[in-house]
């Protein structure tokens, strides 16, 4: 394999950063000459109904408020956009992007039987599931009470609610909280379904941010703890700008820990990238706690474990933030079946006795550390969202290969994985280590960046405003973060644009591997997908 130095990549990654600011998304009106766009505005200051109005005036209809990024959806003249960008009110235009939702031995390789040996299973934690939508599943009724474990269902995108014709939410709520002939991580747990996807698994930024809305609006009463946000989409602009981040960050902000998949291009390879620099949107984010995925190999151990070929890696277009933060089981996990959905009529091999269904990615991986998050909140209610995050990174498993290969079995494509910080981030989660652990930290867990120093050669880690990670206790002596140089050679694995300004995926084309299904078949073109895999031509079984 052929090695490219951090310098190259970095050079092109700095590129456009020191250019003077945006107020309009490069996406937005690129190809745009006539005619009506659907764009999120953002304000500097939650909009007032005289800035609502001036609006109007403009053309602009009022489609949604989206209160968690100060801003609201409206379709208005895209020849009004350049002057709406000098308002002085107005900090960011984006358009209303499209996204995807990304698609048992799971739980025993992360140690959740463990949890519920000793009592806990996320009872009186709330969870929202922003995804398709989730079917009223037998295995999803409490067998004590006889009640729902979804408290609350609403559909942002019209059609019914407590429906899931995708198959994708159904899928996600059960490695969730699924009780029955499934089990989920957390069975305790009560479910929100807020239904963000379409039949199809795409989405939108305004329908995905109204879902955030409500999560928040409705925390208090449900207790909403965590968000899972199975789906991802590309990377126009910095996570400080980028609209699904700003709303995440609400999400943070008003106490809710928020996990994201992180994408399932891990086998992108234009530029000779391997993978790397491949991580969607808002797993972007270093508030969130983003996951990638890993193959449980189909026994109950963990010593066999291997990282997904299709977990897509860091560091981030943009802002090279390092993710992601926990790689979790992802490969072939059996869970709950929407009937007569998309996923199980399309793919109806996978379907296991008619209620359940195989399916693989980084979505399936980020509802087990959901559950995992929901776990700890129960044995202690008072965990901020750093703490929950610093917590289940510190006792993550370090212990991997150096390297693992896998070959798809359609295409005969090998795939090589360097287990380095930028594949799998922190370690394996370990719920059995985090319930164990009982240290808390006053500081802010945000996850660092990648800087490289032209004098010495070498990329470290930068810290920012975080304040844990910087003298290293978090990681003690793990091989990983350690003394905060992420490889004393300055090699970042394959030769890929890894630095650049942004490769800021153009047209999305790198999405359009979304969604991997054993005859090859790619979904999406920029959509969030789920970020769901077939295992079937994953490769990694």
């Amino acid at each position: 394999m052929r090695r490219l130095t951090i310098i190259g990549i970095i050079l092109l990654l700095a590129g456009t950063l020191h250019a003077a600011p945006r107020k309009v998304s490069r996406d937005v009106d690129r190809g745009i000459a006539d005619g009506n766009v659907d764009v999120i505005v953002q304000f500097k200051e939650h909009p007032r109904a005289e800035q609502l109005e001036e609006m109007r005036g403009k053309g602009a209809e009022l489609k949604a408020e989206l209160r968690s990024v100060r801003g609201a959806l409206f379709s208005m003249p895209a020849a009004a956009l350049e002057g709406l960008s000098h308002n002085p009110n107005v900090r960011y235009i984006s358009p209303d992007r499209s996204l995807n939702g990304v698609l048992d031995y799971s739980l025993a390789a992360v140690g959740a039987e463990y949890a519920e040996k000793y009592g806990f299973d996320g009872s009186g934690i709330g969870i929202a599931v922003i995804d398709s939508g989730v079917f009223a599943h037998d295995d999803l009724v409490d067998p004590a009470t006889n009640r729902s474990k979804v408290r609350y269902s609403r559909s942002l995108i019209g059609g019914s609610s407590g429906a899931d014709p995708f198959g994708h939410g159904t899928h996600v709520a059960g490695i969730l909280a699924a009780q029955g002939s499934s089990h989920g991580v957390a069975p305790g747990a009560h479910l929100f379904d807020l239904r963000a996807l379409n039949p199809a698994g795409a989405g939108t930024d305004s329908s995905v941010i109204a879902a955030i809305d409500m999560a928040i609006l409705y925390k208090d009463k449900l207790n909403i703890r965590v968000i899972n946000l199975s789906l991802s989409r590309g990377i126009f602009e910095s996570y400080e700008l980028d609209p699904l981040c700003q709303a995440v960050e609400a999400a943070y902000e008003a106490g809710i820990v928020v996990v994201v998949s992180a994408g399932n291009s891990g086998r992108y390879d234009k530029d000779g990238r391997k993978g790397y620099g491949t991580i969607g949107s808002p797993g972007n984010d270093p508030y969130v706690i983003t996951v990638g995925a890993m193959n449980a190999m189909g026994t109950f151990g963990r010593t066999d474990d291997l990282i997904a070929s299709y977990s897509s890696k860091g560091p981030t277009a943009i802002d090279h933030v390092i993710k992601p933060d926990l790689v979790a089981p992802g490969n072939k996990v059996v869970s709950l079946n929407s009937p007569g959905s998309t996923l199980a009529t399309n793919r109806p091999q996978k379907v296991v006795g008619g209620n359940r269904i195989e399916v693989s990615g980084t979505s399936m991986a980020a509802p087990v550390v959901a559950g995992a998050v929901a776990l700890l909140l129960e044995q202690d209610p008072s965990l901020t969202p750093d703490q929950v995050k610093a917590r289940l990174m510190k006792t993550a498993s370090k212990a991997f290969p150096t390297t693992s290969t896998a070959t798809d079995p359609v295409t005969g494509d090998s795939y090589t994985s360097q287990y380095d910080i930028f594949t799998v981030g922190a370690g394996y989660v370990d719920i059995a280590a985090a319930l164990n652990n009982s240290e808390t930290s006053s500081g802010v867990a945000l996850s660092p960046s990648a800087s490289y120093d032209p004098a010495t050669g070498i990329v470290t880690l930068v810290h920012g405003n975080s304040l844990l990670w910087g003298d290293g206790v978090i990681w003690g002596d793990a091989v990983i973060w350690g003394d905060g140089v992420i490889w004393g050679d300055a090699v970042i694995w394959g030769d890929g644009v890894i630095w650049g300004d942004g490769v800021i995926w153009g047209d999305s084309v790198i999405w359009g591997d979304g969604v991997i299904w054993g005859d090859g078949v790619i979904w999406g073109d920029g959509v969030i997908w789920g970020d769901a895999s077939d295992a079937s031509a994953d490769g990694d079984e």
